[in-house]
């Protein structure tokens, strides 16, 4: 974590990484933060898993880390035509490696995307998620 990035404590259930089953052919207990991870694909198909939202705001996750607090790195998801700013690609912006780390925006920002067949830009700087408290559910919640 840097010192200049914008940090969010929230419910760590979030960040659960789950666990495969084979019953189900599908990982069960994911946090949505952890399920959004999508370093991989962005770099390798240019498109990014299921976003979660936060405080009305798509978001996707860039990276997660365990020590010294478990926490995710992300980017919020801006629709392409709402984003103010030059886009690239990743081979584009990674052609110059030092630049694109430098970038004060992070390392992800103004890179063009896909999800669901539409087209994002990821757009910075980057937010840290970390574990904070469990939400407790109200004694009435869920009750209609």
């Amino acid at each position: 974590m840097s010192t200049t990035d914008t940090i969010y404590e929230i419910d760590p259930d979030r960040l659960a990484h789950g666990s495969w089953s084979h019953e189900f052919n599908k990982t069960l207990g994911e946090g949505d933060i952890a399920a959004s991870y999508s370093a991989d694909t962005i770099g390798m198909h240019g498109r990014v898993r299921k976003p979660f939202v936060f405080q009305g705001v798509l978001w996707v996750c860039v990276g997660r880390c365990l020590r010294p607090q478990e926490h995710a790195k992300a980017y919020r998801l801006v629709h392409e035509h709402r984003f103010e700013g030059e886009s690239t690609t990743y081979a584009e912006k990674t052609r110059d490696c030092d630049a694109a780390r430098n970038d004060p925006n992070g390392f992800y920002h103004g890179m063009r995307v896909t999800h669901g067949g539409q087209r994002y830009v990821l757009s910075g700087p980057q937010a840290v998620f970390i574990a904070g408290e469990r939400e407790q559910l109200g004694l009435f919640d869920g009750v209609h």
